[in-house]
């Protein structure tokens, strides 16, 4: 423990923080059937790792969507935040439907110290919960990356790290395969800093894009959803 601690404090004093990409969080893009589409949660929901939104998570997705729908889009990110943080949010967020919610959080749940069993509850009352909001045909939950490979963080707190994360991974699934609202993606990509950002924690947008892809197939393969006979937003 006082080795994980100091390595702990060792990261943060060599950690380069990097801001938030600049571009739109909310708009429409594409032609097609309308698709209403929200992302949310942490900072690489935001896309912090790159420049802007257009090589972010937000703008891939929107890249692999737009020549099959109009997609109504909205991105609600915060560095640092929690599945805890996002439920405060909600009540806040304005009223609207969306077809697909995207969620991106974890990391933040394990480098913080939150425990597994809490961290299941809170997710089981976010699915639950943006389903009944916003009328979601299917929450698509992000599983978390291997940080055992963060090119920032020293051994053994590397290793320790990387071992919770696959743990919570790991429930994460087992919970959505239980679920008929939600479906949980799973992170197959290798990392290391040719495909990370320069602060060795957050992506690159060759992993957002892999990333994006993931998630274009999912909704893509959506029964009924592009065949024109939804309502407008």
């Amino acid at each position: 423990m006082p080795v994980l601690l100091g390595q702990a404090v060792f990261v943060r004093t060599r950690y380069i923080s990097l801001p938030e990409p600049a571009g739109a969080r909310q708009g429409v893009a594409g032609d097609g059937p309308p698709l209403r589409l929200l992302i949310i949660g942490d900072s690489s929901a935001a896309g912090v790792g790159v420049a802007t939104q257009t090589d972010a998570l937000l703008g891939q997705v929107i890249a692999r969507l737009r020549d099959h729908a109009t997609v109504h889009y909205e991105l609600v990110a915060r560095t640092g935040a929690r599945t805890a943080d996002v439920l405060e949010w909600l009540p806040d967020l304005p009223d609207a439907k969306y077809d697909f919610v995207v969620t991106a959080l974890g990391v933040n749940d394990v480098t913080k110290g939150v425990s597994l069993r809490q961290w299941l509850g809170q997710q089981v009352s976010l699915i639950a919960q943006l389903g009944a909001r916003f009328g979601t045909r299917k929450v698509i939950v992000s599983g978390l990356p291997p940080i055992g490979q963060f090119p920032l963080l020293p051994h053994p707190l590397r290793w320790v790290l990387g071992r919770q994360a696959a743990r919570f991974d790991r429930h994460l699934h087992e919970l959505a395969a239980g679920r008929s609202d939600c479906v949980a993606l799973r992170f197959t990509m290798g990392l290391d800093a040719s495909n990370m950002s320069e602060d060795g924690f957050h992506p690159g947008p060759t992993v957002y894009a892999a990333w994006a892809q993931e998630i274009a197939q999912i909704i893509l393969a959506e029964p009924d959803l592009l065949d024109g006979t939804q309502g407008a937003p």
